[in-house]
């Protein structure tokens, strides 16, 4: 089964080749066909050229084009979620899982992975390492820790972490943040405040151009809008739960996935 990768452009030479671009002083992967057009204006003027270096065409760095190339590129859906609620943690863990379930079962048949960090007590830890076997995941599933403080900043540098670690491992996958939580992190991992230390975390996310989506978990009567300004640092847009069920919320993954894909 091929999958439906998601297409990302990519600086190695592997890929299909779709168009051509000016190189720049580069010439690693020269098109040279879009460079033989580049300098066919030209060749009159360069007549002297020719006749000194011998050649039937002449040529000059101005004229070099470089590939554009695209392939099909893995996902990485990580899901970051905050089990610290006293609220109603049962129904927002149900949804979580849920919702996992959907989106391996989707990236299943498209190659993509998908892991979960979660975040409780004191400390962030990855309960699913990124994969795509569904037997992995309902066994990960089964027994998350819930209850206990908010530990915003271990989850967020945690989730950073695996992502960079895949993509050393994988260059040219594409990482998805989804991040569950009513953005109040009320533990340090460092000396700043918490919510002042995860928002120079999520700033470093956004730096990195690592996509995210954050829903927020905080019941809409005590909502004081901390999810929506945890998102903004992060570049992401923010949902609520009830607008992202299981059944919606693979649909809404693929959009962001193919956004500048």
């Amino acid at each position: 089964m091929s999958g439906r990768r998601s297409r990302t452009r990519t600086d190695r030479k592997r890929g299909r080749y779709i168009f051509a671009r000016p190189a720049r002083g580069k010439t690693t992967d020269i098109a040279f066909d879009a460079t033989l057009r580049a300098a066919a204006p030209y060749q009159l003027r360069r007549r002297e050229q020719k006749q000194n270096s011998g050649l039937a065409y002449a040529l000059q760095k101005s004229d070099l084009h470089e590939k554009v190339r695209v392939r099909r590129a893995a996902n990485l859906i990580l899901f970051v979620v905050d089990a610290s609620w006293s609220m109603a943690v049962s129904e927002r863990m149900n949804a979580t899982k849920g919702a996992i379930m959907s989106l391996l079962t989707d990236a299943y048949q498209r190659r993509d992975r998908v892991g979960l960090v979660v975040f409780q007590k004191d400390r962030a830890q990855v309960v699913l390492p990124p994969t795509n076997s569904v037997t992995l995941a309902k066994k990960a599933l089964q027994t998350i820790p819930v209850g206990g403080k908010t530990p915003l900043s271990a989850g967020l540098l945690l989730a950073y972490e695996v992502i960079r670690r895949e993509k050393n491992l994988h260059p040219d996958i594409v990482p998805l943040m989804i991040l569950l939580t009513d953005g109040a992190g009320n533990v340090s991992i460092g000396n700043q405040p918490p919510q002042e230390e995860a928002h120079r975390i999520a700033d470093q996310i956004k730096h990195d151009n690592i996509k995210t989506v954050t829903i927020n978990m905080e019941h809409v009567a005590f909502d004081q809008g901390l999810a929506m300004r945890l998102a903004n640092r992060l570049g992401g847009p923010c949902y609520t739960l009830g607008q992202l069920r299981a059944e919606t919320l693979v649909d809404t993954v693929r959009q962001e996935i193919e956004k500048g894909a």
